[in-house]
């Protein structure tokens, strides 16, 4: 059975939705901004490494594709008559990875030194292993949500790859 969700509510959620992926944005670009000219500036990264100005950009589209993808898997569960599932859970817990690779990264290092690229490396592991579940859940009960975390996932390996990069080269 379908249940029907007012519009209003609709319009609430994913507003909320866009408020928490917009607030993560604006986490991490506090924990990116002083330290991209600082040691990240010194490093030695690999030669796939992308140039500053495409990072902005690339995030900015895909937190608009999380911030649909939780919408539709969210409208999925509310259909339903629930008001929470697993999805919805490792939806959740992606955005609190996401959250914390930045920091953990960027504003980490001179904290932490190099155990702070280790750590980030664990948290960008436990996120890739989120949103592939989320997509293997997803792509027979909301297919569009699932295939809209495909560019993520990809983004997401590519920036493990330089995460380990800064750790082999550094």
């Amino acid at each position: 059975m379908t249940k029907r969700i007012s519009v209003v509510r609709q319009v609430v959620v994913a507003g909320l939705l866009l408020v928490a992926v917009a607030g993560i944005a604006a986490g991490g670009s506090l924990a990116t901004a002083p330290n991209v000219d600082g040691w990240y500036a010194d490093a030695d990264k690999v030669p796939w490494n992308p140039p500053g100005w495409v990072f902005g950009p690339a995030w900015t589209v895909l937190y608009l594709l999380i911030a649909i993808s939780g919408f539709l898997i969210w409208r999925r569960v509310a259909a339903a008559g629930r008001a929470w599932d697993r999805s919805l859970a490792l939806f959740v817990g992606q955005l609190a990875l996401n959250a914390a690779w930045t920091p953990v990264f960027f504003a980490g290092y001179p904290v932490m030194g190099e155990a702070a690229w280790w750590a980030a490396l664990v948290i960008m592991a436990a996120l890739i292993a989120c949103v592939v579940v989320i997509i293997v859940r997803e792509i027979r009960r909301a297919r569009t949500a699932a295939l809209l975390f495909v560019p993520y996932l990809a983004w997401l390996v590519f920036a493990a790859t330089l995460n380990v990069g800064i750790i082999a080269l550094n």
